[in-house]
Formats: structure tokens, sequence, C-alpha cells
């Protein structure tokens, strides 16, 4: 039998606060609001390099905290959204989503590829985002968590190619 490593990293400082809404599969949509989001991820492996680690914890750290520096302090929307009409109007984002309508300041507005703003797919899209970084070294799984409040978090996980 074959151990494996379980390197977890949740620091303070992975952490952002953004605005967003939630749509939802009845045609509803949450009313604009905020949450304090924490990050945490974890790396396994079964082996370590020639100084006893899994990955170099610098570059994954930088990684996680460039994540977070990009959503902190916006308005999340989701681009790809069916729901969503997002229209450039000068130095502004004009939204319509379900008979409601948003101008916003565009950079205060952060246009994500993603259907919906949910913490499932925040959390895929941060893993997709640091993934890259670690593939081809001894990390073989990768999982983000993402939390939007105390006790309500996802985590999305998947081996490394």
């Amino acid at each position: 039998m074959s151990g494996r490593y379980r390197l977890v990293l949740a620091k303070p400082d992975f952490k952002f606060s953004a605005a967003h809404f939630t749509l939802f599969a009845d045609g509803t949509a949450e009313r604009l609001h905020g949450h304090n989001y924490r990050v945490g991820v974890e790396l396994s492996g079964a082996e370590l390099d020639g100084a006893g680690l899994l990955a170099d914890v610098g570059q994954v750290k930088a990684a996680v905290r460039a994540a977070c520096a990009r959503c902190d302090g916006r308005l999340l929307l989701p681009a790809a959204s069916p729901r969503l009409a997002v229209r450039r109007a000068g130095v502004d984002w004009e939204v319509t989503c379900d008979g409601r309508a948003y101008r916003l300041p565009a950079d205060e507005v952060l246009l994500l590829p993603l259907a919906n703003t949910s913490i499932e797919l925040l959390a895929r899209l941060l893993w997709d985002e640091l993934a890259p970084a670690l593939a081809g070294g001894r990390v073989e799984r990768l999982a983000v968590e993402v939390e939007e409040t105390e006790g309500q978090s996802c985590v999305y996980e998947a081996p490394l190619a």
C-alpha cells in the first residue's frame, strides 16, 4: 500500500469581497448582494521532490492571491448566461437580466466566462486558473474550495492532466 500527501493551503489572505447575484433554474434570480469569499486549495500526490516537497508552495500561494485580487472589489457577472445582456456604453456596462437593468462603471465589473456566479462555478473557474501552473509536476489532484459565507462552500476537485 502506498501513501499519498495532501497539502492544504487556506491562508487568511486567500479572500476577496465581491458583489453578485445567483440565477436559479426556475427563472428567478437573487437580488444584487455581496460576500466576503474565502478560497482554499488542496494539492495531493504520491511523490515528493529531492527536498521533500510536493509543490512550490510560494508559486501556488502567489497564483491564489492573484486570482483573489482579480475578483476583489468587483461585481462578478456571468457573461456566458443566456439570461444576461451586456453592452458597453462608453466607460460603463449596461446590463439587463430578467427585466432588471443596471448601468455600472466598467472598471468595477468583472465579466466571467460562466453561465452563473454560483460558488460551484467559481470553484471550477479558480481550478481552471490554477491547474496549468501545477500540470506536469508531482501534484496529481487539485481541489479548490470557495466559501461565500461561514458554513456554505463548494469544493471542485479533479486530477491534473
